[in-house]
């Protein structure tokens, strides 16, 4: 079974992080939220505390197969100054491992040079950021191990995208039509 890691930085966008977790639990993908903060709870964008299944310092990076950065700028931003999280972005980009952003968090790829000749996208005015990347401007995109997404209202298309990178096409469309979503 595949393991997903969602990182959460204070002020990551609710709906963002939290439509991945949800749709990829209700297809049976072992997903754990992840706090950087050091604390348990972590406070989203729009002011709205989650409490965390575990925090970084407790991940077994070894067990995870892949990394989901949500977005939210102040969250993005978060994300990007956690040393510990950038050392296994970069390592899961490296290996081959899947490393997936939406809305602002795509910039933190562009940052460091992991989305080089791929096709990417992010939140309406940072496409400038995704250094090198070849911009899309599909609700979500996927490039080999690389899966990115456009911003809130791209939640479900990024997780569905999730999904068919895990589990395949049809999950995927199966999922869609489960939660009424036309793809």
């Amino acid at each position: 079974m595949s393991k997903v890691c969602v990182f959460f930085g204070t002020g990551y966008e609710e709906i963002e992080a939290l439509t991945v977790v949800d749709i990829l639990r209700r297809q049976g993908i072992d997903t754990e939220m992840v706090s950087i903060t050091g604390e348990k709870t972590v406070v989203g964008s729009h002011h709205i505390p989650v409490v965390m299944d575990c925090l970084i310092e407790m991940v077994d990076f070894n067990e995870v197969d892949m990394i989901v950065l949500p977005g939210g700028l102040a969250g993005t931003r978060n994300l990007e100054s956690c040393e510990l999280l950038m050392e296994q972005v970069d390592a899961f980009a490296a290996s081959g491992k899947a490393v997936c952003a939406i809305c602002a968090a795509p910039s933190i790829l562009g940052h460091r040079g992991i989305l080089k000749g791929k096709k990417a996208i992010a939140y309406p005015g940072f496409e400038d950021q995704l250094k090198d990347a070849v911009i899309t401007y599909e609700p979500a995109v996927r490039d080999g191990n690389i899966i990115t997404g456009r911003g809130m209202g791209c939640s479900i298309p990024f997780a569905l995208a999730i999904i068919e990178y895990l589990s395949g096409q049809k999950a995927a469309d199966e999922m869609a039509a489960k939660i009424v979503y036309s793809r």
